[in-house]
This record gives structure tokens, sequence and C-alpha cells, in this order.
């Protein structure tokens, strides 16, 4: 018999430098590395050579709606200096990502029109990781 299981997106908290986002947008949370874990080289008599890349590097996006409480906190980013810790974590899918390092890397647009749309807020994570929630 197959096992069904339930997922509830309000069992997802993200938390930057301490404060946890509310008012998250539909696409509320993208976890991804920004290089390949490996290249690999083939020599002329066909032995492959794979190199592992050590680029800890994520790229973390949070999408939020116009109206979260957190959006000019999330604005402001932009002006840190200093890496701080970005983190989504869902303990009932037993999983957390994000790193103790990360800085704002590209400024979202900001639309108005007919209707309001999400807002992306894209950040680097140097420290990236993704493990299990205890």
């Amino acid at each position: 018999m197959p096992k069904v299981a339930t997922y509830d997106a309000k069992d997802t908290s993200i938390i930057v430098d301490g404060v946890h986002i509310t008012g998250l947008g539909e696409n509320m949370w993208s976890f991804e590395k920004v290089e390949a874990l490996a290249e690999n080289v083939v020599g002329a008599q066909g032995d492959v050579v794979r190199s592992k890349i050590n680029d800890p590097i994520y790229k973390a996006t949070i999408g939020v709606q116009p109206t979260s409480p957190q959006y000019n906190y999330l604005r402001d980013l932009e002006n840190r200096t200093e890496p701080f810790p970005v983190w989504m974590v869902n303990k009932k899918l037993g999983r957390t990502e994000g790193g103790s390092q990360a800085m704002v890397t590209e400024l979202p647009p900001s639309n108005l029109g007919k209707t309001v749309e999400e807002t992306a807020f894209v950040f680097e994570v140097y420290d990236g990781v993704i493990k299990p929630t205890n």
C-alpha cells in the first residue's frame, strides 16, 4: 500500500538574520547550488578524471507578498556590509536549508499595476547547506 504524506506550506519557517519572514508569496523559497558539484575531463584515450568543485555558494530566493510586514526589512538588507544568516526550516519534511553567511546579490524590481505581484529577494549564501532537521 502506498504511503500518503501531507505537505503544508504553513509548516515552513524562513528566518533572515533572526527575523521570521511572514507574508510569503506563492513561490516562498528556492535554494540552488550556483556551480556544479564536479567537472569531468575525458582524455584522448577515454580516461576520465572527475574534479570535485569545492564551491559552497548557493542562491536562496525568498518570495514575499508586497503586504509582508518584513518587506521593507528585506529591502533594507541591500545596505548590509557584513554577512548574515538565512535559513529555511520545515520540520515535517525534515529539511533545513541555508547558511550563516549570506548577502543580498540583486535588488528585486518594484512592480505595481492592476494587481500586485510577489517580490523575489535573492541572496548569495556563501556557506550553503542542505541538511536534515532534527
